[in-house]
């Protein structure tokens, strides 16, 4: 038993303690917010500070220069109420139908066609003929949409080619027409998107589920709605998700095309908080209905980020 005891050092008479180590927990605990620390600066500057002061304006009349007075909940009581701001957000709510139902719906089954191709240059000439709208500009893009929806532009030319020239006007300047012309050109920019991410999760599903439904003798409808739909929830819900944002916030293209007319015909929440907020100089009104748009988002979006989460 003496063998196994291990003798303690001894200490010199007045020599100093060695320095005990310090925890390193705290450290450990805030090395991570040093990291986020610039990103929650850059956030709190140029998102909260800015919804902070939005909230605040929305409960006032202010031109922005004189004194504000504060009117309450009179400003959101306006945008519940007035027909003009009503119908710009019945319009965002219509153009979902061009901005996320036919680009998902024409992505998936682009996408689907694709991999059935089996010419290689030509899929790379598809997938990048489709998603060259993605990488141009909103605003450029409706400017190059103007000409070609004007009276002489390219689709007249092409109705009154087949037959139809009888059906020829100025889309963008029709009361009617206009606002599903403004559509298109959303459906034209979104599907490139929708087209490549569901190509890739397409790249994901286990090539051998594809050969057992043809040994099934699934043609090509039933292996799309059998195989490729179910493994695409998560692609599907992210396409969703964005484009139905870029419908109900869209600014750039509505402004550059027709900057919500003619009268209000293509007006949407996105140019009417412009136009109120740096126009009129009703500030509090502009704030007011940027923070429904803002709150009509939320609404559609969350339950659709739960419809489509996945366990993995």
């Amino acid at each position: 038993m003496t063998a196994l005891r291990t003798a303690a050092p001894e200490t010199r008479p007045g020599a100093a303690a060695a320095p005990s180590r310090r925890p390193r927990r705290p450290l450990r605990r805030w090395g991570g917010w040093l990291f986020v620390l610039p990103a929650l600066v850059f956030y709190s500057v140029f998102v909260l500070k800015p919804l902070t002061a939005a909230i605040q304006y929305s409960f006032y009349r202010w031109n922005g220069i004189t004194v504000a007075t504060f009117v309450g909940v009179g400003n959101y009581v306006r945008v519940l109420t007035d027909p003009h701001l009503l119908s710009g957000i019945a319009h965002a709510f219509f153009l979902i139908l061009f901005f996320t139902v036919l680009p998902v719906a024409g992505g998936l089954l682009m996408a689907a066609l694709l991999r059935e191709i089996r010419a290689k240059a030509f899929g790379t000439l598809a997938r990048t003929v489709l998603f060259l709208p993605q990488i141009i500009p909103g605003a450029a893009a409706a400017i190059a949409w103007v000409w070609m929806f004007s009276s002489s532009g390219t689709a007249n030319q092409v109705l009154s080619a087949v037959g139809l020239g009888g059906l020829a006007r100025a889309w963008l300047g029709d009361f009617t027409w206009s606002l599903p012309a403004v559509g298109i050109i959303g459906t034209w920019i979104n599907l490139g998107f929708c087209m490549i991410l569901l190509l890739s999760g397409i790249g994901k599903i286990d090539a051998s589920i594809y050969e057992a439904a043809r040994l099934d003798g699934a043609g090509f409808v039933r292996t799309l709605l059998s195989v490729t739909l179910p493994g695409l929830k998560q692609e599907l819900g992210v396409c969703i998700t964005v484009t139905i944002i870029s419908a109900l916030a869209s600014f750039d293209i509505i402004f550059m095309s027709t900057q919500g007319g003619p009268g209000y015909s293509t007006m949407v929440p996105g140019v009417l908080v412009y136009q109120l907020g740096f126009t009129e100089a009703q500030v509090g009104l502009a704030s007011a209905l940027a923070l429904v748009l803002t709150v009509l988002i939320l609404a559609v979006v969350l339950p659709l980020q739960r419809l489509f989460r996945t366990e993995d």
